[in-house]
């Protein structure tokens, strides 16, 4: 096999669904790479969503209404929450920074990790004092010891990125009381039927210093519009609405959310599509010598290698111009793990056939 790049190589992607940086080691164009290596349903996008699109295509010629109140009532009557408890984002990545910002004030933050990599970016961009709790991932499901800390912000994710492991609501609901402030990204939640998700959504009313963040790129399929929101006290929104530009979510990304929050038909499909497409990929990926893949309530899964990610990753793609995600940007992982999607069947049997021949003497 080939020698795995450097952690530090010029343009190594920290996140994952880089097709131009993949495209050149494949040496080929980005469109014919599978990209496994980002968490996006390959359902989508809605078709009720690209038809609103080239609808609204006349109204690029004005700005958007900084307040956004049709994208507000959208997800103000999708949840039952109040509008004024909503803030739409330029994705979760924007307002994950402003949650940097109002961490950064308390004495420490306690971060769940493995973490997503921007939680690191946010928090030390504000200078956040972190305390990480590790999660044990030899645990069936993985978990974190959490110790609470009064004056301290807890910052997790649910459904956790990157082991797609799920906490159970009651689980989490005595944390709300033992800390400052409480950060839950919710960004994968809505891969689940809503009886069985476990979101902490509800009791945002009931407990100020609560503050969830959702994803509407990775359910919907629309990460090039940059999507996402924040529900929390008005006192953090509105504190973080003064300290961001005041045009954050542009025209269509906002008509595309309306639409697709209405699509019922489509998010029935998507709960349909993921529970075999998912336990088809696991049954597969047990069966390659040297993987072992974790149980995940999501739509991604991370898998254990004996061969070092990285050179896996290299392979996949100049044999077979497949990308998966190494997880260099997880220091706790490192080229032991890798992550991968789970995409449509046809798509998900190309990924083992290739992870076959690659793992082949």
């Amino acid at each position: 096999m080939t020698t795995a790049p450097s952690p530090s190589s010029p343009g190594r992607p920290t996140h994952g669904g880089n097709r131009n940086w993949a495209a050149q080691l494949a040496n080929c164009t980005p469109e014919e790479i599978l990209d496994f290596s980002a968490s996006i349903n390959p359902l989508g996008p809605p078709p009720s969503v690209l038809t609103i699109l080239a609808e609204q295509l006349q109204h690029l010629t004005a700005y958007p209404d900084p307040r956004y109140p049709q994208l507000r009532s959208a997800l103000s009557n999708f949840h039952h929450l109040p509008m004024d408890w909503i803030l739409p984002g330029n994705g979760a990545a924007e307002l994950l920074t402003w949650m940097g910002r109002e961490l950064a004030q308390l004495d420490a933050t306690y971060l769940v990790t493995p973490a997503f990599a921007d939680y690191q970016r946010s928090l030390k961009a504000f200078n956040a004092r972190i305390v990480p709790v590790p999660m044990d991932l030899a645990a069936v499901p993985p978990q974190a010891n959490i110790t609470a800390s009064t004056n301290c912000g807890l910052l997790l994710n649910n459904p956790h990125n990157p082991t797609g492991t799920l906490t159970l609501r009651k689980d989490l609901i005595p944390y709300l009381d033992q800390f400052a402030l409480v950060v839950v990204d919710e960004a994968f939640m809505d891969f689940l039927p809503p009886e069985q998700q476990q979101s902490v959504l509800d009791l945002v009313l009931d407990c100020p210093n609560v503050i969830v963040l959702r994803s509407l790129t990775k359910f919907y399929s629309l990460p090039g519009l940059r999507l996402g929101y924040a529900i929390g006290h008005p006192d953090h929104l509105q504190r973080w609405q003064r300290w961001r530009d005041p045009w954050p979510v542009n025209t269509l990304a906002e008509v595309a959310a309306i639409a697709a929050l209405k699509d019922r038909p489509f998010q029935q499909k998507t709960w349909n599509w993921l529970p075999p497409s998912r336990d088809a990929l696991i049954a597969g990926l047990q069966k390659l010598p040297g993987l072992t893949p974790l149980p995940s309530a999501a739509n991604f899964l991370l898998v254990k290698t004996e061969i070092p990610s990285p050179q896996l990753q290299r392979d996949l793609l100049k044999a077979h111009q497949i990308l998966i995600r190494d997880c260099l940007s997880f220091p706790e992982l490192g080229e032991n793990y890798f992550r991968v999607a789970v995409r449509l069947p046809k798509e998900n049997d190309q990924l083992l056939a290739a992870l076959a021949q690659a793992l082949t003497p």
